[in-house]
């Protein structure tokens, strides 16, 4: 099995900055892509960064400038820096990855439990 476990989550003030942390543990041969992905109330889940383990990156129009997603394939461990933060940004921040299981011959979509940003006015 596989697990992806956040971290980083909180309550800061509009122009604060929090990093968000993800790693991956378990069966794990390999990790292609990771990104992040956010869930505002009454709203659809959408994307905010990805990062291919090349080190490419994409990010939505709404964070450009402001997150700076990276991560660390030793540990597959994914990072969400967030800096600027607005209050549009409160969201259930959540971390995916694409991982191929030992022993597996195709990838699999996994995903945390997600963690809670609130950007306070």
């Amino acid at each position: 099995q596989v697990r992806l476990v956040e971290s980083g989550g909180g309550l800061v003030q509009a122009g604060g900055s929090l990093r968000l942390s993800c790693t991956a543990s378990g069966s794990i041969y390999i990790v292609s892509g990771m990104g992040w992905y956010r869930q505002a109330p009454g709203s659809q889940r959408e994307l905010v960064a990805t990062i291919q383990r090349s080190g490419s990156t994409n990010y939505a129009d709404s964070v450009k400038g402001r997150f700076t997603v990276s991560r660390d394939n030793a540990e597959n461990t994914v990072y969400l820096q967030m800096n600027s933060l607005k209050p549009e940004d409160t969201a259930i921040y959540y971390c995916s990855s694409n991982v191929l299981r030992t022993g597996r011959n195709t990838f699999s979509e996994y995903w945390g439990q997600g963690t809670l940003v609130t950007v306070s006015s």
